[in-house]
């Protein structure tokens, strides 16, 4: 059966049941529907002194076009937690339309871990990410209407960085003139789009604490300077309150459930290659005071969303993981090791000894931050035991427990094993600690992220990224983390070195200030913040039936 079958043969339960069975209130939940929820904020208001659960993080080996299972194992393995009777709720990021419709259709999960109802997750779910491209392009326009109308501010045209955004990979937009066609149509300039998960609108939203803290970030955006180089925020604008209004539901997380009935908030969706990576941190919050372990799947490897999560999430949500869990698949260790994507069901010992270090990396990395990583195995009846006995013998070597699973196949009963050896690892005592400190000067911090976690040799900055370092710390903002755009597919900035690269180097081309989601975004190579659509995007298998049933999401 494909995954849309499955999703579609499940019986759902009442989302108002789902919220009972956690602790939640009959007030504190907005019906969406029979099977999708808002909750109010209030909740963490009455659970605020309340006892918090484990927290745990689920990252993986650099993605490959064999797929490493990453939310499926996150679902699954809260399937599993919960058949153990153990309290569990996962947390995952919203589906963005543009890799729905691009690279790889429908985001949640697969097999029996999936979340479900898996097509309004998809394509619109309750909404917020629209809300986040309304408040975004509001203050887009906002500002150009403040050139139209006089400038009082004095806003230098050319300095204008809020760009304009829209939830689909269209490259096309990359690079637009906006103001065209005479005085009245406004102040001609060179502008841009990106894509609404890469907007700083989508991060604030997600690291926000609430309401107050959610307009004081807000307002705090900077989008560009005035002659005299003050910066203007979009507070001068007067522009936050308008942007929060809009964003008025969008901050309330969203419930839903996994095919088992178990809780699933999923809520944000900033991208981990050019974003953080990682779901709010209202929802992890209202899911550590209402479950007893919670998993939050961070966006790709541990070298983008992992590493984000603990230097960025960690620090304003004021919370730590107890433990971390890396998934892959024999199928992706042999990609990393150069074997062809074609031949992934054929006996390769000498790819996948080649591809192992991609794993070693990972497990180094998150050793790193103070944890001993579990090592989550999607199992494939294709792997033959000589490629299981040799990634056996490497974990041996890297003193790291691989568990196998098959949630796929078997849903929470295929992550029993997994549960149990995770819950061992929380009773276990870990020092968990970011990267880097705070008060490191921003160059160096970039340094420091892509020699220890990358493994690079170097960073080359363009003079342009050093004037903007340069400019960002004279400005007040030296203090804030670094959020590094770069490609998720290798450990480089170069998207074909796979496995575990040596002797390379990355260069940073441009940074940028995120001053209200309180990082510097910094770009890495060829990264580029407005997808495109491939030669055969996912949009044109993807179709509705006369009956009204959404088809080839998966």
């Amino acid at each position: 059966m494909q995954d849309i079958d499955i999703a579609e043969a499940a019986t759902l339960i009442p989302i108002t049941e789902i919220a009972r069975r956690i602790g939640i209130e009959e007030d504190e939940i907005e019906l969406y529907g029979r099977y999708k929820a808002k909750i109010s904020l209030d909740l963490l208001r009455r659970l605020e002194r309340s006892k918090e659960g484990h927290l745990v993080v689920v990252t993986s080996t650099n993605p490959t076009k064999a797929g490493e299972g990453k939310t499926t194992v996150t679902v699954g393995l809260g399937q599993a937690l919960n058949r153990l009777g153990v309290s569990s709720s996962i947390c995952i990021r919203e589906p963005s339309l543009g890799p729905c419709m691009g690279v790889k259709g429908g985001a949640a999960g697969g097999g029996y871990s999936q979340v479900v109802p898996m097509e309004d997750i998809n394509l619109h779910f309750t909404g917020d990410l629209h809300a986040v491209q309304a408040a975004h392009n509001l203050l887009a326009a906002m500002v150009d209407n403040h050139l139209q109308q006089g400038n009082a501010l004095g806003i230098d045209p050319r300095t204008i960085t809020w760009p304009r955004v829209l939830d689909m990979n269209d490259r096309s937009l990359r690079h637009i003139v906006l103001g065209l066609g005479g005085r009245a149509d406004g102040v001609p300039r060179e502008s841009a789009f990106v894509i609404t998960v890469a907007s700083e609108v989508m991060a604030i939203l997600c690291l926000a604490t609430g309401i107050e803290d959610l307009k004081a970030r807000l307002g705090r955006i900077v989008v560009g300077s005035t002659y005299g180089r003050t910066p203007v925020c979009a507070s001068d604008l007067h522009a936050a309150g308008a942007m929060a209004a809009l964003l008025k539901d969008a901050i309330k997380p969203n419930l839903v459930q996994t095919l088992e009935g178990s809780p699933a908030f999923i809520h944000g969706g900033p991208f981990a290659n050019i974003a953080h990576g990682t779901n709010s941190i209202l929802a992890t919050r209202m899911a550590l005071h209402l479950s007893d372990v919670v998993l939050v799947e961070s966006g790709f490897g541990s070298d983008l969303g992992f590493e984000k999560f603990m230097d960025i999430v960690t620090r304003t949500g004021g919370f730590l993981p107890e433990a971390v869990i890396i998934v892959s698949t024999i199928r992706s260790l042999k990609l990393h090791g150069g074997q062809n994507a074609g031949e992934l069901t054929t006996e390769n010992l000498g790819a996948l000894e080649r591809g192992l270090p991609n794993l070693e990396r990972h497990v180094h990395n998150v050793r790193q931050f103070g944890f001993h990583p579990i090592v989550a195995l999607n199992h494939f009846p294709t792997d033959t035991d000589a490629e299981v006995a040799m990634l056996l013998e490497a974990a041996k070597r890297l003193k790291v427990e691989v568990v196998f699973t098959d949630v796929w196949a078997r849903g929470g009963a295929g992550g029993e094993e997994l549960a149990k050896v995770l819950l061992k690892e929380l009773d276990e005592r870990v020092r968990a600690r970011p990267l880097y400190p705070l008060e490191m000067p921003l160059r160096t911090k970039v340094e420091t992220v892509a020699q220890k976690v990358y493994g690079a040799e170097g960073v080359d900055f363009t003079p342009e990224a050093l004037r903007s370092l340069k400019l960002f710390e004279d400005l007040g903002y030296g203090e804030l983390p670094v959020c590094l755009a770069k490609t998720q597919t290798s450990f480089s900035d170069d998207p074909t070195k796979l496995g575990s690269p040596k002797g390379f180097r990355v260069t940073m081309r441009q940074a940028s200030l995120s001053a209200g989601a309180g990082f510097v975004v910094c770009l890495l190579g060829d990264i580029m913040t407005m997808p495109g659509l491939p030669k055969e995007p996912a949009a044109e298998k993807i179709d509705l039936s006369a009956d009204g049933k959404i088809r080839g999401l998966f």
